[in-house]
C-alpha cells in the first residue's frame, strides 16, 4: 500500500512537471541574451540610420557640372541598374554639390568598371583661385594605389606636414595605413569625417588619413572627372551639427 502511494505521488510531479513546459503554462526563462526584435541588428540601432542620399540615380539636379570643355550632366552621369551611377571620367572636371557643408560623415562606394585609373572626392570646395580645373579644396584620393591620400588643391592646406617634397606638385599627404583598396572591379568603400576643420579618412574599414586646421574648413562636396570611367552607389552624408 505504501509502495503504491507513493509510485502515486511520482506520477503526479511529474505530470506537473510536464504541464508547467508547455505553451500558455506560464513565463518561462528567455534564452541568454535574449531575442532580438526584427530589424533591429545585434548592436540595437543600426549604424548610419540617419544617413540621407548625397547623390543617387533618382536625378542630379542638387549637383553642378564643371568642365573644361563644357558638357552637361547627364552625358557624365548615367544611372545604372541597383542605384549604381557610371561615371564617364570625362571631360576634365567635377560634379559638385549646390549645397555646402561643414560638419559631416559621408560614405562613398567606388569601383573601376575597366582599367583602373585616377580620381578622387573634392571636400569643402570653395569658390576662388584654381588650379587648372581643379577648384580651392581638400582632395580625398582614390587614385589607384593611393587611396586615402589627402591634396590640398589651388591653395588650400591643413596643419600636418605634406609627405611630398616641398614645392612638389601635386603637394600630397600620403595615406598613413597599409594599402587597403581591394583589386581593381571589386567595390571600396569611402569614409570621412569632417568636423571643424578636422578630416578623417578611412578606406574600407581602413583609418588612412587625418588633418586639422583644413583650409577651407567648409564647402561643397564633388567627385573628379580625370580621364577614367567608374561608378559610385550608396553614397549618403550625415550631418554632425
Amino acid at each position: 500500500m505504501l509502495k503504491l502511494k507513493m509510485c502515486s505521488v511520482a506520477l503526479a510531479c511529474a505530470v506537473l512537471a510536464g504541464c508547467a513546459g508547455m505553451p500558455g503554462s506560464g513565463p518561462t526563462s528567455a534564452p541568454a541574451g535574449g531575442s532580438a526584435s526584427a530589424g533591429s541588428g545585434s548592436g540595437g540601432s543600426a549604424p548610419g540610420s540617419s544617413a540621407r542620399p548625397l547623390l543617387d540615380a533618382g536625378g542630379f539636379d542638387a549637383f553642378e557640372l564643371v568642365t573644361t570643355p563644357a558638357s552637361t550632366i547627364n552625358a557624365v552621369l548615367q544611372p545604372l541598374p541597383g542605384g549604381v551611377i557610371a561615371v564617364a571620367g570625362k571631360p576634365s572636371g567635377y560634379v559638385a554639390t549646390r549645397a555646402e557643408y561643414t560638419n559631416y560623415r559621408l560614405h562613398a562606394e567606388w569601383r573601376w568598371s575597366g582599367k583602373p585609373g585616377n580620381g578622387g572626392v573634392l571636400l569643402h570646395i570653395q569658390g576662388g583661385p584654381k588650379d587648372n580645373v581643379w577648384p580651392l579644396s581638400q582632395q580625398v584620393q582614390t587614385k589607384h594605389g593611393f587611396a586615402g591620400d589627402i591634396l590640398p588643391m589651388a591653395g588650400a592646406g591643413f596643419a600636418e606636414p605634406l609627405t611630398t617634397a616641398p614645392g612638389a606638385y601635386p603637394a600630397i599627404k600620403g595615406h598613413t595605413g597599409a594599402d587597403s583598396e581591394r583589386p581593381a572591379g571589386e567595390w571600396n568603400s569611402m569614409d570621412v569625417v569632417s568636423r571643424d576643420g578636422m578630416i578623417e579618412v578611412t578606406i574600407n574599414g581602413v583609418a588612412q588619413n587625418r588633418v586639422t586646421q583644413a583650409k577651407p574648413g567648409s564647402g561643397r562636396i564633388g567627385f573628379q572627372l580625370e580621364g577614367v570611367a567608374y561608378e559610385l552607389r550608396n553614397v549618403t552624408i550625415v550631418p554632425l551639427d
